[in-house]
Order: C-alpha cells, then structure tokens, then sequence
C-alpha cells in the first residue's frame, strides 16, 4: 500500500458560506469531469492522493490557500457534485467529517451490492487507513476526517485528517490503493512534519522486533524517527507573500491573459464578456487539470485564479469564478458528445503559459502591486469574502 504523502496545516474555525460552497461543488465537479475525460479515474485518484496538487485544487475553488478547512471543504463539495453522477462517472465519495466518517463503512456496503466490489474488503481497507494513522503512527494527530474515494473497478484513494490542539496545526493523510504491498510493514512512503522529536512508528521495517514483542507482551515498543517523503508544511500567516509563490509561473498566467497569444481560440473568445480577467482564472484551472506534479510545488500560486474567502490574496471575484464554471462545464459537455474543440482550447491555455514562462523574467517588486490591483478592482468582479462584498477603494463594506 502506497501512503502517498501528508500536509500540515494552520487550524482554522469557521464555516463556507453558502455563496463560496456552491460554486466549489459546481467547478469541482466540472474540473473532476474534465480529468476523467481526458486522462480516466484513475489519474484523478493519483491527483487527489497528491498533498501539492490537493492543495492548488482548494486554492483555485477559492478556499483559505493554506488553511485546514481546505480538506473538509474540498472533498464536501466533491461528494455534492460527483455522487449524483457517480453511476455514470464511475466515482464515488464515502465518509467526511466527524458523524460522516463513521458511516463509511456502511455506505461502502451500500455501494457494494450495487456496483459489485468486495464490500469487507473496501470496509477493512478503509477502517486500516484510519488506524494506521491515528494508532500506529503516534505523532499527536487525532483523525477527525476520513473520506474513502472509490471507483467502480474496485481502485481507491483516501484522504483523512487529524488535529493537535497543543500546537494549532491540522495534518492531511493521503493514501492510493495503486501499489499494494502490506498495511502492516511500510504502507507508506513515510510519515514527515515539523520534528518535534521522536515519534512511534510500528509500520516501519526496523519495527518488526517491536511488533513481535508487542504481540508477545515481552517487551516495550521503541520510538523511530520516521523518513521524510514528500511533504507539504503551510505557514501559518494568512497573507499570500512573494516567497510562496514561484514569480515566474505567476507572472507567465498574467502576462497571458494580457497577451495576444490567445487571439485563435475563437470558440473560446467569443464567449460573452470573457476578458484577461477570465483566462487568468481559466488558464490557472487549466493548470490543475492538465499540469504534472512538478508544477504544484506553490499552491498558494493557485489561490491567484479565486482569491480566498478571507481575503487573501484578494476576495473571491463571483463574477469571474461564474463564467470560469459555465465555460469548463459547457466544454465537459461537449467533450461527452464528441465535441473536445473547446476543451483542447482550455488544455492550450496552460500549454501556452508553460511556453511563456521559459523567457519569462519575473519582478518581485512588482509582486505587492499586482495584489494591490486585484483588491482595488475587487468590487468590479464581484469580490466577496466572510465579511462581505467588495466596495471601491475608500467604500464601506456591504455586509449584507
């Protein structure tokens, strides 16, 4: 079994409002369709196993870039979107947060019967994650969210999250079911976070004698420093900062938008009102479906497609997250009957800014002014955040 990976995360309270939720599920499910149509359920599992991509995924629906509430509201809005299409999509979403994840076992059995896997079997893998990481793995994360994710041949993923109170972080668990060796022995390829010193670990190999002993009551557990794999550790200030980012596949998304490189895309520019604005959004979009895992080293480079609903690095432009909906989903639908013109013209998008970015000269200095941009002209899309829509710069803030 692959453990693919984990995230730590800054806990952060509060809920999605409605206005935000919505529109997650809606391109969530629309930017899901378009993986499973270009490149099948299969890759879109390995996506969502990934910490770096899972991560860029919640920043460009809008979420919090580098908050704990990314994963609860990523994956809520995944099971709204994909399990009323599952039968014809071949995905299906188990499990959530809290009283949801103990019903996983008994949705999975539900599925069982009606897709035709083995129902125990999916049932002992799901419930082995979850005790792997909350009881074999003593790192001081408390799971509090498992979601089980599996297809119609029987492939599956998992992504779960636990919390530590004592010190205010949340830690992302990522599991693919694609290399099935042991759950006991090694199920992962490591376990890593902030060292906070020696932590138990009876999944390692060097822990066999341990777990022998265990079995036997013969002797006490030893602590192993864990291996680290590949890892995602957010800051814990809200704010979006130059170093977060890589400038030069930032700027090579903006400097596009602004461009003429996208005068033959017909079909795509004559949708209505569809400026630079819209193929910035898009081509970051674009990105997410169709980029490889090296290009999600920066996930806070994503949260420049939707802002975040705190603010940062600017409110959530509804206008633009709506027409970035309605044109994914026009171009999903198309692909459905044939028609891929357009969806080959979204894929274009991130292909082009990938050529750009190879001359591309970034300019850190000019990092802050182009956030400052996004906030000024935030009311002219339709900005919103927790506390409100967007006013022009020196207006009072609608909260209502």
């Amino acid at each position: 079994m692959k453990r693919s990976g984990h995230a730590d995360l800054p806990l952060h309270g509060g809920k999605v409002p409605y206005w935000l939720a919505e529109r997650m599920s809606k391109l969530g499910g629309a930017i899901t369709e378009a993986i499973v149509i270009e490149y099948g359920k299969s890759a879109f599992l390995a996506r969502l196993s990934d910490p770096m991509w899972f991560q860029s995924f919640g920043c460009v629906l809008g979420m919090d870039w580098h908050s704990s509430g990314i994963t609860t509201s990523v994956m809520g809005a995944l099971k709204k979107s994909l399990n009323p299409i599952a039968s014809d999509l071949g995905i299906y979403i188990c499990g959530g947060r809290g009283k949801h994840s103990r019903k996983t076992p008994d949705e999975l059995m539900q599925l069982a019967e009606k897709v035709g896997f083995k129902g125990d079997e999916m049932v002992k893998n799901s419930k082995l994650s979850a005790k792997i990481d909350n009881t074999a793995i003593q790192d001081g994360y408390q799971l509090y969210l498992h979601s089980f994710i599996v297809t119609n041949e029987g492939e599956w993923a998992v992504v779960q999250q636990g919390m530590n109170g004592a010190n205010g972080m949340a830690r992302r668990y990522h599991w693919h079911s694609s290399k099935i060796s042991s759950f006991s022995e090694e199920p992962h390829t490591g376990v890593c976070g902030i060292n906070k010193g020696s932590i138990l670990n009876l999944t390692a190999k060097e822990a066999f004698q341990t777990k022998q002993g265990i079995l036997a009551i013969s002797k006490e557990p030893s602590s192993l420093m864990m291996r680290e794999v590949r890892k995602i550790i957010l800051p814990k200030h809200h704010d979006v900062r130059a170093e977060d980012v890589n400038l030069k596949r930032l700027g090579s998304v903006l400097a596009l938008a602004n461009s003429g490189e996208i005068t033959s895309f017909d079909d795509l520019l004559m949708i209505k009102g569809l400026g630079p604005r819209t193929l910035q959004s898009l081509t970051l979009v674009s990105e997410v479906i169709h980029g490889t895992p090296s290009r999600f080293t920066d996930p806070a480079r994503y949260s420049f497609a939707h802002g975040g609903k705190d603010g940062h690095p600017f409110p959530v432009p509804t206008k633009v997250y709506d027409q970035t909906i309605q044109v994914l989903k026009n171009s999903v639908e198309k692909a459905k009957i044939g028609h891929s013109d357009r969806q080959k013209a979204i894929k274009s998008l991130h292909e082009l800014s990938m050529r750009l970015e190879k001359g591309f000269k970034p300019s850190p200095e000019r990092f802050d002014k182009i956030i400052q941009k996004e906030q000024n002209e935030s009311y002219k899309f339709g900005g919103r955040t927790v506390l409100g829509k967007s006013k022009p710069p020196g207006g009072q803030l609608n909260l209502f």
